[in-house]
């Protein structure tokens, strides 16, 4: 069966009748396994690693940094888990809207369709004023606005064709991603070790001096935990993007095999680019130091960079900063794809205009694509407030939403799941990918983010750090997400879904008829590649 009658087949199911399919049009299935695999191994890899976690590291010490991306980290595999299971079982583009909508609630499906689009939207202009930040590195007389049009018209080009250069870009970019990060973790265990040219052995000494967890706003042990809770906003904001997976499942070849596989690598992705990322700045950077305390320009804003810096190796930084450029850049286009999709979604289920259901031949929904990419022009207010506290401002507003988005994620799941069994179906024969230790984990992950989204802006709470702007930016996710959900509760009427009613078949069936070539490695390299991508 060719892509486009594949594409055709799925929309027929989908929308009831073969009409509507051809009208519309509908998104071709053209990222392959690699595509999926470096989406997957790199969309967790951007600026919140390489620039926003110098500002939790600051405030709270390389102790309370590893332990506050350790603990989120866990909670991210266990939300992963549960959006693997309903991925694999059900890819659909921008699905996270359409699996709330089909399991709990259509207002739920609104709810998160419309958060999750300017949530990404808004990230697109969070990583595109952090790319602004870096060029400041090189060249600071430019006017900003010039690197800001330059990185906008990269990334609609990168996503109005088709989604296989999409991908492409994405398989470069983090290929770039992983290659740095793999070298700067090389680079930390020999300068720690006293291989750099001072060949000063570190250790752990910035662990004793100036301390290993940092009093924050209290004193004594009560401002240690608040300094250790700081940290887990930095981290939900740098972990942003790791659904990405199942959004692209919608186009993916062989999203049964494809899926599951960048899922189960999840855990060690984490544990490989945060946790071991994170221990490696504490042991190369105190977090008292100047640079980091008072911030940088570009890439001198990057604990990363600054460790460089103190081990006196030259050029280093320049490269540093193209590779933390180029992951801003790719960040971007990631954000413009996902929200486009998102808002494809919404429109699939009946809860956006019907023309953004229009997709050009080779599978785009370029109406999603082009309302998604002019919320990027909000990017240019940095020119004038500067693009450093834009984007600490849109780091704030978009973590909640992000948190709301995996809330979600997790709740879409117990429904799901209690749908699969009032419906008969048998998790351990049915499906393809059975996550761990549910409902446990699904409930672990629920509890864990909704207690950031409550406690988030706790700051603002204590004397004499009480700002309107600090409070609006914690806490004003919560009225947009329950304003959404009530709207078309109210609206529509809508009553949560009854689980043995709950659609968990629609858009199936021309999945399961489609046959994928199964790829038998032919030799040792092409076995290695297959296992890596």
């Amino acid at each position: 069966m060719r892509k486009g009658s594949v594409g055709i087949a799925e929309a027929a199911d989908l929308y009831g009748n073969i009409q509507q399919a051809e009208e519309y049009g509908y998104v071709q299935r053209g990222l392959k396994s690699r595509h999926i695999q470096f989406i997957a191994l790199g969309g967790t890899i951007g600026t919140g690693l390489f620039l926003g976690i110098g500002t939790a590291f600051a405030k709270a010490g390389p102790l309370s940094v590893l332990l506050g991306y350790s603990f989120t980290g866990l909670a991210v595999f266990a939300m992963m888990q549960c959006l693997g299971e309903m991925a694999t079982w059900l890819p659909l583009p921008g699905a996270i809207p359409q699996y709330c909508a089909r399991y709990v609630d259509p207002a739920m499906g609104f709810a998160v369709g419309w958060n999750n689009w300017y949530q990404s939207a808004i990230t697109l202009c969070a990583e595109i004023s952090a790319a602004a930040i870096v060029i400041g590195f090189w060249n600071d007389e430019i006017n900003m606005a010039a690197w800001i049009t330059i990185i906008i018209v990269l990334v609609v080009c990168l996503n109005i064709f088709a989604v296989s250069i999409y991908g492409e870009a994405e398989f470069i970019f983090a290929s770039i991603k992983i290659i740095t990060i793999v070298g700067l973790l090389l680079l930390a265990l020999i300068l720690d070790l006293g291989g750099g040219p001072s060949h000063d052995r570190l250790g752990f000494r910035y662990w004793k001096h100036p301390g290993a967890m940092k009093e924050y706003v209290g004193k004594g042990d009560t401002g240690r935990f608040l300094g250790l809770f700081s940290t887990l906003v930095n981290a939900a904001f740098s972990y942003g993007g790791v659904e990405m997976v199942a959004v692209a499942a919608g186009e993916a070849e062989d999203p049964r095999r494809n899926i599951p596989k960048a899922v189960r690598r999840v855990f060690w992705r984490i544990l490989f680019f945060y946790v071991l990322g994170s221990l490696a700045i504490g042991v190369l950077v105190p977090s008292n130091d100047d640079r980091l305390l008072n911030g940088g320009v570009g890439a001198a804003a990057s604990p990363w960079v600054i460790a460089i810096y103190r081990a006196g190796i030259p050029v280093l930084p320049s490269i540093i900063n193209a590779v933390i450029l180029t992951s801003a850049s790719s960040s971007a286009n990631a954000f413009l794809y996902t929200g486009s999709r998102y808002l494809f979604g919404v429109a699939q289920i009946k809860q956006a205009p019907q023309f953004l259901l229009k997709c050009s031949k080779t599978g785009v929904p370029y109406y999603c694509v082009a309302i998604t990419a002019s919320v990027s022009l909000l990017t240019y207010m940095s020119v004038s407030t500067g693009a450093n506290d834009v984007f600490i401002w849109f780091q704030n507003l978009t973590t909640i939403a992000q948190l709301f988005t995996w809330c979600s994620i997790c709740v879409a799941y117990l429904r799901f799941r209690s749908a699969m069994l009032a419906q008969g179906v048998n998790r351990d024969t049915d499906v393809v990918f059975k996550s761990k230790f549910q409902p446990y984990t699904a409930w672990f992950a629920l509890l864990y983010f909704g207690m950031i989204i409550v406690f988030n802006g706790w700051k603002v709470f204590t004397k004499g750090n009480w700002t309107v702007s600090d409070f609006l930016t914690a806490y004003i996710g919560i009225p947009i997400y329950f304003g959404l959900y009530l709207f078309w509760r109210i609206f529509k009427r809508t009553k949560f879904v009854n689980p043995a009613e709950a659609d968990i078949w629609s858009g199936k069936a021309a999945l399961d008829a489609e046959v994928w070539p199964e790829h038998i490695p032919k030799n040792f390299i092409e076995k290695v590649w297959y296992w890596i991508a």
